[in-house]
């Protein structure tokens, strides 16, 4: 059974050490400052975007959330953006839901969406000199994910690769105009998580389909540029790798399977590329590059919301509505942006039956 009180302090502190052992305390905390001055000046304009440098937008709550330091524990009530009544620290939600997950003979493998202003820190402002190559600027990322690996949770953290690619020869990984990764950035996610499933044993028996990928161009209006004035920067184009099955000659987009031994859940970052209207597109999202990767289509409980409570409430009804849901699962897939850790409506713990 996992352990619902979080390590010692002096552990954490080690942990908190090592990760900041590549970057200096000063330049973190000039990071953190820097959010945290943006943060204020854009809650008093009411805005929720932040113009950067080179066309690049950011999400303000984002830049709160990588400003508050320790999130977790004593100081989660402190920090967290959670509704009256609800639940701020992550960690005991994110504990319970693994251990009913192993009761039903199912694995979790979570993965945050890194932060935009982490992977292109130099794009906020010119007041910071960030280095090239940039270092990892959220330390309290890694110290929280530590802690999680420590309780038995698998945590795929997507950041280190996503710095090394971030200037991909597709694109970058996250849009400039809005609050999601790009179609290339999905692509890397689903990769990387495919690799991770391709090693379970239930994996090797699995029945494969094969999908046509192919790239092509969109433009698009993102989330971010709404919220500024349409004028100051031009639409932004993006590289999206699409993926058909082909039935009679004809291609068809990937439709998910409720049947599929692996679940995709999570927050809007599923659905991006992949539900079209707000969502841009379809066929070129991470539920699209997984069945791509994987040779098979994923069971997709996504939300348009927050990946914390809201999604999992949706897992609930899905195994509701199907007194066999769990029997024919492997693998639920957590992906949600990193943000929902303080900037969520809460972590409630919810049933998966």
């Amino acid at each position: 059974m996992h352990r619902l009180i979080p390590l010692g302090l002096a552990l954490i502190a080690l942990v908190m050490e090592a990760c900041a052992s590549r970057v200096s305390e000063q330049l973190i905390q000039q990071f953190q400052d820097t959010a945290a001055e943006i943060t204020a000046s854009s809650e008093h304009s009411g805005t929720i975007a932040w113009t950067g440098l080179d066309g690049w937008l950011f999400f303000t709550p984002e830049l709160r959330h990588l400003s508050i330091g320790e999130f977790w524990g004593p100081r989660a009530g402190q920090v967290s953006r959670a509704r009256p009544g609800s639940e701020p620290d992550p960690l005991p939600a994110i504990l319970d839901f693994q251990s009913q997950l192993e009761a039903v003979g199912v694995e979790l493998l979570m993965v945050p969406v890194p932060p935009k202003a982490v992977i292109y820190p130099e794009k906020i402002t010119d007041a910071m000199d960030i280095p090239i190559p940039v270092p990892r600027l959220d330390n309290n990322h890694q110290a929280f994910y530590a802690i999680l690996r420590e309780q038995g949770v698998t945590v795929l953290d997507l950041t280190d690769e996503f710095i090394q690619e971030r200037f991909h020869p597709e694109g970058t990984l996250y849009c400039r105009q809005d609050t999601h990764w790009s179609g290339v950035g999905c692509m890397l996610a689903g990769q990387r998580i495919a690799s991770a499933v391709r090693t379970r044993e239930w994996y090797k028996t699995q029945g494969k389909i094969n999908y046509t990928p192919h790239w092509y161009t969109a433009s698009i209006h993102g989330d971010l540029y709404r919220e500024i004035e349409p004028t100051e920067i031009p639409r932004e184009e993006l590289r999206l790798r699409g993926v058909v099955t082909t039935e009679e000659g004809r291609s068809q987009p990937i439709v998910p399977d409720p049947n599929s031994p692996v679940i995709l859940l999570g927050d809007s970052h599923n659905l991006v590329f992949h539900a079209g209207d707000d969502m841009h597109t379809t066929g070129a999202g991470l539920a699209d590059q997984l069945a791509f990767e994987l040779g098979f289509p994923v069971d997709l409980v996504a939300v348009r919301g927050s990946g914390a409570t809201p999604s999992r409430v949706n897992l609930l009804r899905r195994a509701q509505r199907d007194p066999s849901y769990w029997e024919q699962k492997r693998l639920v897939v957590w992906c949600f942006t990193a943000r929902e850790l303080t900037e969520s409506d809460g972590w409630d713990l919810v049933p998966i039956r």
